[in-house]
């Protein structure tokens, strides 16, 4: 296995990056890799099958659009109606989304064009995009079959194909779609695996299509960022909401995460209730209403966002200041994929996890195999430690003010394709991504794709909201 971090840290041109993708990079502010890009480029640029290791937020993104827009650049394929150039899969919309939000200006640099494939919305204006011709497909698994099947895409002119979160779409069941559809790529075109681990189902994926893969891994698999801050709260049933309400009315964005769709939207309603402005994100809701919440949690109108899985990998937004777990998740790498929502890219976070009394046993094992050592604090509200935890003035908003829920609508047979066909075991709501893109100065991940569609628009909401309600005119200050 190869692990190559030179002392001296070299330039996208030094690792063969074309100047034209350079000088886009520049202009966002992106100049120094990160280590997987400096590790994995070189190979990738040079038309070898890479398998490529990182964590959630180390900078897989571009590891792999940069070689496969130069490569593409540099090639002799044509654009052809229903014949891509090059395929991207990725496990979920979301991170599909945030994949074409990175790639869209470099592509546009390289005159190369680009579409997202994934189920939750109508099939016909992807088919007329197929039909018209792009030369790069960034797709969930089982919308793309659904195309291939019907004869409107056509894989036989794949020059290069990229897995993006491999194990995480072993994890949703998407394995037997992704074979089939690999097998429907030329055997002899390149291919590149990212995931944040190299578990049993990644391997079946490698040993049947990778062609003598150059393996880099550029950090432990259990390695949580160094600049977290991970602390366990030992709450009341009772005291449970009232905490987590605390918390999140502290400044800043957050996270949190639960173990159902059901209580995604239990806990976005207990929240709002209390003045907190929150949004939610779990597989039940609309394409439309999972980008527009996505918008507002994005842009500060919405602080908190309660999601099940589906954003516990490839969401990111700027600034998440905490990650809370209101429901531990029941495997160690949901816990530390969820906790890389924050301190991304550098930036320092805080990750909570509240338990109750009959979880005292489950949280030790996670811990223990997540491999943290969190402070463990029995606690109820008032205390100071939700201030050290949290700082700053809570705020409340008021009713009017707060976002406008959307009703969940079950999903449709034919919208399943996009990170919503098959959901794991987490009731139901899936678990997506690590994803990077567009950024100022060294931080690369992404601004959320959702953020890009003007349907993300809501007629609700203020901001940050720092006026209070009269039923919370006794908000608690910091102290």
């Amino acid at each position: 296995m190869a692990d190559t971090r030179p002392s001296t840290p070299l330039s996208f041109s030094e690792l063969g990056v074309p100047a034209a993708l350079v000088s886009v990079l520049t202009e966002a502010g992106i100049t120094a890799p990160f280590p997987i890009q400096t590790a994995t480029l070189p190979d990738s640029l040079k038309g070898r099958d890479v398998l490529g290791r990182g964590r959630t937020g180390s900078g897989k993104t571009y590891a792999f659009v940069l070689p496969l827009l130069a490569r593409l650049a540099e090639g002799r394929g044509k654009r052809q109606p229903g014949r891509p150039r090059a395929l991207v899969l990725a496990p979920t919309r979301e991170l599909a989304s945030q994949i074409e939000a990175a790639m869209a200006p470099l592509a546009k640099a390289m005159n190369l064009r680009t579409i997202t494939i994934f189920g939750g919305v109508r099939p016909n204006p992807q088919i007329q995009g197929l039909r018209n011709g792009v030369d790069i497909v960034i797709a969930c698994p089982g919308r793309l079959a659904d195309h291939v099947q019907s004869g409107h895409c056509d894989l036989g002119s794949i020059e290069i194909t990229v897995l993006d979160e491999a194990d995480h779409m072993a994890d949703l069941g998407f394995l037997p779609v992704v074979r089939r559809l690999l097998d429907k790529t030329p055997s002899h075109s390149q291919r590149l695996l990212f995931s944040a681990t190299l578990d049993a189902g990644v391997d079946v994926l490698v040993k049947r299509f990778l062609h003598d893969p150059v393996t880099h891994s550029v950090d432990s698999a259990q390695s949580p960022v160094g600049n977290m801050t991970h602390h366990v709260l030992h709450v009341s049933k009772e005291g449970r909401v009232p905490v987590l309400a605390d918390l999140t009315a502290a400044p800043g964005k957050k996270i949190v995460f639960t173990r159902t769709k059901h209580g995604a939207k239990a806990l976005t309603r207990q929240l709002n209730a209390r003045g907190v402005p929150a949004v939610e994100l779990h597989g039940n809701l609309s394409q439309n209403a999972r980008t527009r919440n996505l918008t507002e949690f994005g842009t500060g109108t919405a602080r908190v966002l309660v999601a099940t899985d589906i954003a516990a990998r490839g969401i990111h937004v700027d600034d998440v200041s905490l990650v809370v777990h209101a429901d531990p998740p029941v495997e160690h790498k949901a816990y530390l994929h969820r906790s890389g929502r924050t301190a991304r890219a550098g930036a320092e976070g805080t990750v909570v996890t509240l338990m109750l009394d009959a979880q005292v046993s489950d949280v030790r094992d996670l811990t223990r195999k997540a491999g943290i050592k969190p402070t463990v604090t029995r606690i109820q509200l008032g205390d100071a430690l939700l201030t050290q935890i949290a700082p700053g003035e809570r705020t409340y908003v008021a009713e009017a003010d707060r976002p406008k829920a959307e009703p969940a609508r079950p999903s449709t047979g034919g919208g399943g394709g996009g990170g919503g066909r098959r959901r794991g075991g987490n009731g139901g709501g899936g678990a997506p991504k690590s994803s990077t893109g567009g950024g100022g100065g060294r931080r690369q991940p992404a601004k959320s794709g959702a953020g890009r569609s003007s349907a993300g628009r809501s007629s609700g909401g203020t901001g940050g909201g720092t006026h209070s309600a009269s039923s919370f005119s006794s908000a608690r200050r910091g102290r």
